[in-house]
């Protein structure tokens, strides 16, 4: 029976060796069939890990919003007998926010093993380090663009938090950290905690808890263009 390998990929530069056992770079190393967000990425991350196959003949399908059902079952089973297939994100481990969630859909449907990998997921390390409730938390994605939508959104997430004593975590495009950083700043309670981590396994990796309070009279933390996450949890 084919089996699907959930593969982490990596938040950054930092070797393999330091993010991904060697039991899931071996199984990495050894298939012969992908399914991906982005082709070019996945090449990359598979030329960083390491291939028994030269590249060239390592298949990669392109996964899109719109790909559909059919289409993805079509790839599963197209993998000839006796190989497997592996997910891989654009970052991070494969199928939590992101996309490749229908292709597992797809392989539970089909009766095939799904086999999930350890890996870096930004989510849950920056929670750990968070220092915020790691027992209840909700993982929102981005916020709206819109400055008020955002505002209206990022205070009703806190209300949320102190209602249910929960973490709220989110994203935001690296070139509108600072915009992020600034609407937390404006819109949460002096008393709410927020941790910001940035660069999570890279070697500029930062990551601190302050309340909104502390983060007002302290130094503005570098954000640019970095990829960055942030938790809070309404006090």
């Amino acid at each position: 029976m084919t089996v699907l390998h959930l593969i982490p990929v990596g938040l950054s530069a930092a070797s393999p060796d330091v993010w991904l056992p060697a039991a899931a770079r071996e199984t990495a190393a050894g298939l012969r069939t992908y399914i991906a967000e982005n082709a070019k990425t996945a090449r990359a991350f598979l030329k960083l890990a390491g291939t028994r196959a030269p590249l060239q003949d390592i298949t990669i399908h392109t996964l899109k919003a719109d790909t559909r059902g059919d289409e993805i079952q079509a790839w599963l089973r197209a993998v000839p007998a006796g190989e497997d297939v592996g997910l891989v994100s654009e970052a991070g481990c494969p199928a939590v926010a992101d996309p490749g969630a229908a292709v597992v859909a797809q392989a539970h449907r089909m009766g095939l093993r799904v086999r999930p990998w350890t890996g870096p997921s930004s989510i849950m390390l920056g929670l750990m380090a968070s220092g915020l409730q790691g027992q209840r938390f909700a993982f929102h994605g981005y916020a709206p663009v819109k400055p008020g939508e955002r505002d209206a959104q990022l205070r009703a997430w806190e209300s949320a938090s102190r209602k249910q004593r929960q973490t709220q975590i989110l994203i935001e495009t690296p070139y509108r950290n600072e915009a992020m950083f600034e609407a937390l700043l404006r819109v949460l309670h002096d008393t709410t905690h927020l941790c910001i981590a940035r660069s999570l396994t890279a070697e500029d990796e930062w990551i601190r808890t302050l309340s909104i309070a502390q983060w007002r009279k302290a130094p503005p933390p570098d954000l640019a263009r970095k990829p960055a996450l942030f938790l809070y949890l309404a006090d």
